[in-house]
This record gives C-alpha cells, structure tokens and sequence, in this order.
C-alpha cells in the first residue's frame, strides 16, 4: 500500500496546538513509513476562511519543521488542494448520488427543521430529519424549485447500522437512527464537510485518516458516502483530545494554546515539536527527549494512547530549557536578539558593534533561560546597575565583611590591565587571603557588589563581561550607598 495521509486545517487563523499535534502525527506517520504528508486547506466555510489566516497556517507548520509533500504553493497530481477550487468535483458527486437515489433534495425551512427537533426531543427521540422530503414526486420537487425555494441535498440513509474499523479504538458500531438522513449540500449551493472530505480523500488516495476523535462521530456518515460511491474506504485512525492541567478542554483560558503564541513566547520549535509528540504517544524505551529523526524512526500508531492527553505547560518549558541549552551559542544569540531589541534593551548598532559580547553574556545566562522571552530580565544587569536592593541583597550588604571585600576585590580589578578568567581567579584568592572570608561572605558579597541583586548569571562570567572599568564604577557606587 502507498501510504498517503493529510492534514486539512480551516483557514481561520493560527495552528492550535491541538491541530498541530494532528499534523504532527500524520507527519510522523508518512516519514516513519516512507509515505506522503499532504496538506489541504478545507476553507468552504466562506465566511470565516481567509488569505491571510492560509499563510499563518503555512507560516506555522514551517516553522514547526512540518513540511508537505502535496499540497498548496507545492502542487502535486491531486490538486487542486483548496476546497474552494473543487466545487465542479463535488458537483460532479452530488449529481452522480441524485441520479442513483441515493441522496434527494430538501425543501424544508429552518422554522420546520426546528419543530421537528423539537418534537422529537419530547418524545425522547434522537433530534433526526423525519423524511418529509425523501419521496418527492420530480413535479412535486419541479413546483417547489419555480416558488423560487433553493433545496438542500440530504443522502438517503437506508443502513441501521454502520460499522467503523479504528486503529487506535479499534471495532466500533454507530446506529444511523441516531442522525438519520443527512444534508451533505446546503441550499446556497456549498457542499458540506463529511461530503467534500470523502470527496478529498478518496480522489487524492489517502490510505490513513489520522485525526482528533472529536471527529470520530462524523465516521460512520463518511463510511457512508464512500460506500455510495464506490470509494475505497482509508484507514482511520482517531486520536485522542489534548486537556488543560483542570482536565477540561484544552483553551485560551489555559493560557497559550496557539503555536504562534509558544513561537512569540521564545519556545523553539524543536521543543515544540518534541513535546507534542509525546502527547498520547510514547518512545518505546520511554526516552522523552527526542530529535525529529529519533521521533521518525520510532514513531508508529500503535503506541498511541486511547486516552486524552494532559497539556502540561511546565513540562513543556522544562524542556524548551533543555533545547536552549543544547543551542548553539552563536545561533541562540541570535535567536535572542529580536526580544533584546523589543525589550529596549539593545539597539541594532549596539549588536553590530558588540555581537561577540553579547555572544558571551547570552552565554553567561544560558542555563538561566527556559523560554527566549525572559532573555532581556536576564541580561538586563549587565546594562544597568540595580541600587534598589530587595531584603536578601541588604542583608549581604549588612555583613560586617562586605565592605572589606568589596573594597579588596576594587583594589586588585584596579591594578591588573584586563579583567579575564584567569585574573578574576587570582582575584578571588587574594581577597580570600587578605579578608579571610569565604563561601557567601565573600562571592555574594562581590556578586552584590557588582550586579545590585543575589542572583543573576554566573559570577566569573559576569564580572568579566562587564569589565574592569564597569566593575570599578559599580562598586564605588555600592561603597558610596553603604556609606550613606
């Protein structure tokens, strides 16, 4: 078998990470089995679907690392892969079901759909088409069209039961009673989702449907329509829902939930795309950090969990953490410098005239970062002094042996050419002679000293990255406070 799957998203913005977790999946799935990725933007909903929400997608899943083999911009032997550029194909079927009996038109009004509903409501009855229409004689169906009433397409419904093969859950049987006949064409002329997707999949080969189980209800309608028409029915498999940390759906109210929201945060998109992964899936020796060929090479649908998988957003910055540190250092500058910028801490002429420093003050707080975002909080003290001290930086400042320290640690700085690594070594011994301090007295005391706070990058590192003259400049002015 050719393996062939897709991800069609609506164009009616960016990504949830829910849907991307689905593209995800497909993704895994077709490079696992040497098959096609294939995107297809199911945008019929006129109203909603725009251009602009099409390039967020594409924007998305590249940035993602979720490349397509078919599809927009790409092309491919089975376009179009727009839904809105297929309307003559589903016409095509929609005729071929009227002309067989299989579906008929609909003349029924809102007001008369609803008072069905609602009767069948009371008397404790699945809320289902009654089948008002299903016998029109074609005079009776030609009157109705010249009173200028525009029809919807029900397909006829004659099975009781339908039974659907899932990978993930596998053998389940739905009673149509339960939906009846259904509109696959509404009376403005669109075609509706479960006919245009059968439609889709069947004409562009799709063997594996893998998508939310949120869908898993519309199955047995799509069984269906493939088997009216002749369609070879693909391989479904429905994944379960991504949760909140409550364990409601996951949404807004969680906070982040878009890929663009995790991309503006600063989350690199080898994270992202790591943790997603593991949302109802798992690595068969249970190994969580992953790179996308480990992910390819182990992926298979089998191991997919049947139940919801719990969004833990922490995790997720655990190992975005992890990713910032396994960075490479030049590349992860750079990464940082739009949020430097943002920030106003940094200008463009400051990063052309000091990338290198800045290379080594990132470098400094690397293991500090868990998203991007928090970069400038983190830098920030090498651009500017902190002298409003919190509790435990006073508390520092209170030790009898801090004002010797600091004043030691000035001498020395004073005295060398270039404060450097090995210099600051030598520094650190001679004030541990001459003040016989150690541990907290002497290191907090330098650290307060120099940066204002009790915590920040690493000491050796950020003292040498400011500098002899800066360090010299920011201790007189701790001295000249501790004096006050």
């Amino acid at each position: 078998m050719s393996i062939r799957v897709r991800f069609a998203p609506s164009p009616t913005g960016h990504i949830h990470v829910g849907n991307a977790r689905t593209a995800l999946f497909n993704y895994l799935f077709a490079k696992n089995m040497g098959g096609k990725f294939i995107l297809r933007i199911e945008d019929t909903d006129l109203e909603r679907s725009t251009v602009e929400s099409e390039n967020l997608i594409y924007e998305d899943l590249k940035w993602l690392g979720l490349d397509w083999d078919e599809g927009p911009i790409k092309g491919g032997e089975f376009g179009p892969y727009r839904q809105t550029e297929r309307f003559d194909i589903y016409k095509k079927y929609v005729d071929k079901l009227l002309e067989e009996g299989k579906a008929y038109k609909c003349f029924c009004s809102k007001e008369e759909l609803e008072v069905m509903k609602e009767k069948a409501l009371k008397e404790g009855k699945p809320p289902r088409y009654n089948g008002k229409c299903r016998n029109l004689t074609e005079e009776q169906i030609q009157q109705l069209e010249n009173k200028g009433l525009k029809p919807s397409i029900r397909f006829k419904v004659e099975q009781e039961e339908v039974e659907v093969n899932d990978i993930i859950r596998g053998n389940i049987t739905f009673k149509t009673d339960a939906f009846g006949d259904f509109i696959i064409v509404r009376p403005d002329g669109t075609p509706v989702y479960n006919f245009v997707v059968v439609i889709d999949d069947a004409l562009m080969k799709i063997s594996h449907v893998i998508r939310g189980d949120d869908h898993l209800s519309n199955t047995p309608k799509q069984v269906l329509i493939y088997n009216a028409l002749g369609f070879e029915i693909p391989n479904f498999a429905h994944i379960p829902m991504i949760l909140g940390p409550d364990h409601s759906k996951l949404s807004k109210r969680h906070g982040d939930t878009s890929v663009n929201q995790f991309r503006e945060k600063g989350y690199l998109p080898e994270a992202l795309f790591n943790y997603l992964a593991l949302l109802s899936w798992s690595h068969p020796e249970e190994k969580e950090i992953l790179s996308k060929e480990e992910l390819i090479k182990s992926f298979t649908l089998d191991r997919v969990s049947k139940s919801a998988a719990v969004f833990d957003f922490e995790k997720l910055k655990w190992m975005n953490g992890i990713y910032i540190r396994n960075k490479d250092l030049v590349e992860l500058t750079k990464l940082c410098i739009p949020y430097l910028i943002n920030s106003g801490l940094v200008s463009n002429d400051y990063i052309q005239e000091n990338f290198e420093k800045l290379v080594k003050m990132v470098e400094s707080i690397r293991d500090n970062l868990e998203v991007l975002s928090e970069v400038s909080d983190y830098l920030k003290v090498y651009f500017c002094m902190n002298t409003d001290f919190d509790d435990s930086a006073k508390e520092i400042l209170g030790y009898d042996t801090t004002k010797s320290v600091l004043v030691s640690f000035k001498n020395f700085v004073e005295n060398i050419d270039e404060l450097n690594e090995d210099n600051y070594k030598i520094a650190i011994k001679e004030v541990q002679k001459e003040v016989k301090v150690k541990g907290k007295k002497l290191f907090m005391a330098i650290r307060v000293g120099v940066s204002g706070t009790t915590k920040g990058p690493e000491l050796d590192k950020l003292v040498v990255n400011l500098g002899k003259e800066e360090v010299i400049k920011r201790i007189n002015q701790v001295l000249n406070l501790m004096g006050e």
